[in-house]
């Protein structure tokens, strides 16, 4: 992928722009500006910004008259929903709870896996993040999580893709807890052969082993799920926002029987008043069904190659600026040469500028990543174009030129 000429002059001076809509992989300001968007919700518009179909699920369901019906009880669309999820995903992922977001679902999957073990301690590997709740807002790697007092107790760490360290799960561990890839943390992933090996230590000593797929689900690294890559299967799986697409707020946890068991038994101790609300559990099957019909994981293995490519040209072209270029399919980070540098970046790139291909001025969406903050984070809709895509890297390049120039 080529990077296009451009103009390095901005069109308009710098501010944030107000979102008034959003369609593909465009947001357009209460301005009329447009922008690409490579934050892409921190994961969850893999089909980018207000999908049709999707929308038309909603619609329908609105039409319908569906409400979140009575969450302690199954619903027809619930029953759909749990059988779809466990087909797409496989494997003995049978049983499905649904929440609202990310963090809840995590601290599903860890009640579940105390419960079912009847151990206390979790491990989760350095540099995660998984949300804002309980037991999620312990496991991650956050600066200020200790401004909340005291968080869950008998959390603790292990150092990724160091085999040495999985001594350290033994009779005392409930579960460990990991993401595939650390979107937030440089795109830092764990190599197939640790994956392996994590997964045959917590058999042999009776924890379980949970899976967050929320920024790498649904085809985001070039696989339907990136732990599938491993050829290894979770006792637990959080899926994230991206299961609804961004147009209804549902997220689910998938549970193979054994670690049901003990949610099967106390089956009201965890709840979510929105959890597999029926309106949103429609557009949930929508989007499995679009994820289905069209495979993005392909398109997005494909498209993340020459996204790379070109990303590592850049680094070698801004060397005083851009320290590691890592990630898969289409979620990449740049790891800056340090934190100032990455929020320049960000500033720069969100200013209007004329790119070869576009007929009007474009600004780009990008975030810092949230534990590296060193890094600026790539997200873009696994159905952007290639032309869309060169047109990214075409404004990256403009950004960067700003910032090495000033």
């Amino acid at each position: 992928m080529q990077s296009p000429t451009t103009s390095t002059k901005p069109t308009t001076s710098h501010r944030w722009p107000r979102e008034a809509k959003a369609r593909g992989c465009r947001v357009y300001d209460s301005d009329g500006q447009v922008y690409l968007d490579a934050i892409g919700g921190y994961g969850t518009y893999n089909l980018g910004r207000a999908h049709p179909r999707l929308a038309g699920a909603l619609a329908e369901a609105t039409a319908r008259r569906t409400d979140q019906g009575n969450f302690p009880l199954i619903s027809l669309e619930k029953a759909a929903l749990a059988e779809s999820l466990a087909r797409f995903v496989g494997g003995k992922l049978s049983v499905a709870l649904f929440g609202v977001t990310r963090g809840e679902s995590m601290d599903a999957a860890c009640k579940a896996a105390r419960g079912a073990t009847g151990r206390a301690q979790l491990l989760t590997v350095d540099g995660g993040s998984y949300g804002q709740t309980g037991f999620a807002l312990s496991l991650s790697a956050r600066r200020d999580k200790d401004l909340y007092g005291p968080l869950i107790p008998e959390v603790g760490l292990i150092t990724m893709n160091d085999p040495a360290e999985l001594d350290l799960v033994g009779g005392r561990t409930a579960a460990v807890v990991l993401e595939p890839m650390q979107a937030e943390n440089g795109c830092r992933a764990a190599t197939a052969d640790y994956l392996r090996a994590l997964r045959r230590r917590t058999r042999e000593v009776g924890a379980l082993l949970i899976i967050d797929e929320t920024q790498t689900g649904f085809g985001r690294t070039g696989h339907r799920m990136a732990f599938q890559a491993a050829g290894i299967e979770p006792d637990i799986l959080v899926l994230g926002e991206s299961l609804g697409g961004g147009m209804f707020p549902i997220t689910a946890t998938l549970l193979n029987p054994a670690a049901n068991a003990f949610m099967s038994k106390n089956p009201l101790v965890h709840l979510s008043t929105f959890g597999g609300h029926d309106a949103g559990c429609r557009v949930a099957l929508a989007a499995l069904e679009t994820y289905e019909r069209i495979a993005p994981w392909e398109a997005a293995a494909a498209s993340g190659e020459l996204l790379g490519a070109s990303l590592r040209s850049l680094a070698r072209r801004f060397p005083r600026l851009v320290r590691r270029i890592a990630g898969a399919g289409l979620l990449f980070s740049l790891t800056m040469t340090d934190s100032a540098v990455a929020e320049k970046l960000i500033q720069a790139a969100v200013v209007p500028r004329v790119v070869d291909g576009a007929p009007a001025p474009l600004g780009l969406l990008i975030e810092t990543g949230r534990v590296a903050t060193d890094s600026v984070v790539l997200r873009p809709s696994l159905l952007m174009d290639r032309n869309d895509l060169t047109t990214l890297v075409g404004l990256l390049e403009s950004a960067l030129t700003t910032i090495q120039r000033d």
